[in-house]
């Protein structure tokens, strides 16, 4: 279920996708879809996430991602309320999002259908 401003997904980086595919379905029994060689989704039956091959995205951690009913008004709330934009608005498999950082210094994402 998509819930407006909530933790939605979340997504690593990882140098080799079939390795890391291999471990948790082995290990945790998750499920994964491959959307190409550079991208590979998985839900572990509760939470859906993703594997970004890379060996590092610039941040210190995995990637959370918010879900919004409306992109855009989020994006305007973000930057209003003192968040930068580390990425604009793109489309990708299923929907757009982008990136931010918080005021902390925080990496996170905004997704949406719309």
């Amino acid at each position: 279920m998509n819930a407006h401003h909530r933790i939605n997904y979340i997504e690593f980086s990882a140098p080799d996708l079939n390795a890391v595919e291999s471990f948790y379905t082995s290990v945790f029994g998750w499920k994964f879809t491959s959307y190409g060689p550079d991208y590979s989704a998985f839900t572990d039956g509760a939470l859906d996430g993703g594997f970004e091959k890379g060996t590092n995205r610039g941040t210190d951690g995995p990637l959370v991602i918010l879900f919004s009913d409306d992109l855009e008004k989020t994006l305007a709330e973000v930057r209003t309320a003192g968040g930068t934009i580390e990425k604009e608005v793109f489309e990708f498999p299923g929907g757009k999002r982008f990136y931010f950082r918080d005021p902390a210094g925080n990496e996170l994402a905004v997704w949406g259908t719309k």
